[in-house]
């Protein structure tokens, strides 16, 4: 990845450009002004919540604060040119129905891909896997499993391009994913696909809609009925989507309901370990990685800490990399909001262990990562090379 303007020093530029000083936007962010200079500084981490309230002030979208997309390699960009002309073929796919056994392996492909983190390995594959489950699921009419293939396909899709930076085409792919899922007439694929609308809200730091997209898929599913995993998943997991919009609301409240149902789904789950259904995963140990990073939003990142620790040492049967690696970037932003610093690297060297190409792209590695970097003035090797394959550093 090429070198990458960090979100407060967009911050800074966007201000400057618009003629606001500090004390307008400090007082228009609702922050102080002493806190607004160190975030353009470097001396602070920009949370979701600072780059919606940044975004609402100086009239851009989250992404501009972030920087998003990212300066990306060549390569990235022709593999992302080749998903968008996928997405505009959505009902002229050019590839043909492969043999049921091709497109089963490329469909469990797919899915290890985005659980590992893989992403520029699923980009290669999505825009032709995606044609062929098209046709598929055309030629098989209103077969409701071809469809649910195409829309589980889509949330695949959804991933990289959220990962990546790339908001406009993650709206994209979600209307799309929610055209595949109509044809299914499946429950399952409808909530899958709400929650990664309620997604685009978030990215959008646009918290209580994407609250009213959770609520309003919540009833929808539970009216639809169900029972067993597949279903206490889908529902837990459009719980857990909502713990992290409330908490980033700043709504206490509509955190503890979203976060205590989801651990009576828990319960209903049983043991065993977190269990991965189209693209979602629910159980013990992800319902923990939602708390823990709602007791950051909340300003309460010594409880985060506390429960980080132990979670790492041995991460909960049945997480991804995917969702370890959050869970460490998480436990390195806590770090650094309680001065432990070497805590916060630590954490951090571990994202970078696990899941290599989210800690490069996730916007919270990168800013928990800059502050590090200023903090030591480029002396310690191993935060200058976190932050080289981050684009953060030459």
């Amino acid at each position: 990845m090429n070198n990458a303007t960090a979100a407060g020093e967009n911050i800074h530029v966007l201000r400057k450009v618009q003629g606001k000083d500090q004390s307008w936007l400090s007082r228009e962010m609702g922050i102080s002004a002493s806190y607004l200079r160190k975030l353009e500084h470097g001396e602070r981490p920009v949370t979701p919540q600072i780059a919606a309230a940044a975004a609402r002030a100086l009239r851009v979208r989250t992404a501009r604060i972030w920087g998003q997309p990212f300066t990306a390699p060549v390569e990235h960009s022709q593999l992302l040119d080749d998903l968008r002309e996928a997405l505009r073929r959505h009902t002229l796919p050019k590839e043909d129905t492969p043999p049921l056994g091709e497109l089963a392996a490329g469909l469990r492909e797919a899915a290890d891909l985005r659980s590992a983190t893989r992403y520029v390995e699923l980009l290669r594959i999505l825009p032709r896997l995606l044609g062929q489950a098209t046709s598929t699921a055309m030629d098989a009419g209103g077969d409701a499993v071809a469809w649910g293939q195409v829309a589980d396909l889509y949330g695949c899709a959804y991933a990289v391009a959220h990962r990546m930076g790339e908001p406009d085409l993650a709206d994209m792919i979600v209307s799309r994913q929610a055209w595949a899922s109509r044809q299914s007439w499946n429950p399952v694929a409808e909530a899958a696909t709400a929650w990664n609308e309620a997604g685009t809200f978030q990215s959008a730091g646009q918290y209580d809609d994407g609250l009213s997209i959770v609520e309003r898929a919540i009833s929808a599913f539970e009216q639809a009925g169900g029972s067993g995993p597949e279903y206490i998943v889908t529902l837990g997991s459009l719980h857990l989507r909502g713990i992290v919009l409330a908490s980033r609301h700043r709504d206490q409240n509509a955190t503890d309901n979203h976060l205590r149902h989801a651990k009576r789904l828990v319960d209903e789950l049983g043991a065993g370990g977190d269990v991965l259904r189209h693209n979602l995963t629910f159980g013990q140990g992800n319902t923990a990685l939602y708390e823990l990073a709602a007791h950051i939003e909340l300003d309460a990142p010594d409880r985060a800490a506390t429960m980080a620790d132990p979670l790492l040492r041995t991460p909960p049967a049945g997480l991804a990399p995917s969702r370890v690696g959050r869970l460490a970037i998480d436990a390195a932003r806590a770090s650094l909001a309680i001065n432990k610093v070497q805590d916060a690297e630590r954490h951090l060297k571990q994202a970078f262990d696990v899941a290599p190409q989210m800690a490069e792209l996730h916007p919270m590695s990168r800013e928990v990562l800059r502050v590090l970097v200023v903090m030591h003035q480029r002396s310690k090797p191993d935060l200058v090379a976190m932050a080289k394959r981050a684009g953060l550093a030459e």
